[in-house]
């Protein structure tokens, strides 16, 4: 078993430059869902800076990298992508390497929007790209009590730590457990 961290941060539009991760509407993008927001979120992709944690976090885990180097911003290819094309890149990635997810625990830091009302849809978009169970996720949110950039509004930031375990390793002990056998 492995255990992976990510950390991802976004600033929102209209603080000084930067690319809009989608001007067209009024919305950010967490965890695959357009949540409404006044401000969009500054990214090359689609800025779902909850997803672009929880696959640092698994590419860390595997020790594949990081998705700065894997899907680079200076990549025109990578231009407004929605971040769940590259979590199920990053998914098979893994898979390839012979990791499968146990659990991920994601914290999303934001003075704005509110994230509880949306976290079970959150959950079922993540378990659906990542063909792994709703009960393998869990998404919460806190403020950062007014401190710092992200206390002050300026945008969001989410930690990821993921556990993953070896492929052969859980059918070992799949296979064990329909033969009676425990381990």
């Amino acid at each position: 078993m492995r255990v992976g961290q990510g950390y991802d941060v976004h600033a929102f539009a209209g603080l000084g430059g930067g690319e809009f991760a989608d001007s067209a509407a009024p919305h950010v993008t967490l965890g695959g869902v357009q949540i409404p927001h006044p401000r969009p979120l500054l990214a090359h992709s689609d800025g779902d800076v909850l997803v672009h944690a929880l696959c640092d976090a698994l590419l860390g885990a595997a020790a594949l990298g990081d998705i700065g180097r894997l899907f680079p911003d200076s990549d025109p290819n990578y231009r407004g992508i929605s971040s769940l094309v590259l979590l199920q890149n990053v998914v098979a990635r893994l898979e390839s390497a012979g990791w499968i997810l146990c659990n991920a625990d994601m914290t999303v830091i934001a003075q704005a929007p509110k994230i509880a009302p949306h976290a079970e849809t959150m959950i079922k978009q993540l378990s659906k790209t990542m063909g792994c169970e709703p009960g393998q996720l869990n998404i919460k949110a806190t403020t950062s009590e007014g401190l710092g950039a992200v206390g002050r509004g300026e945008g969001i930031a989410v930690q990821a730590v993921v556990l993953i375990q070896d492929k052969n390793v859980q059918d070992k002990n799949a296979h064990a457990s329909l033969n009676g056998n425990s381990q």
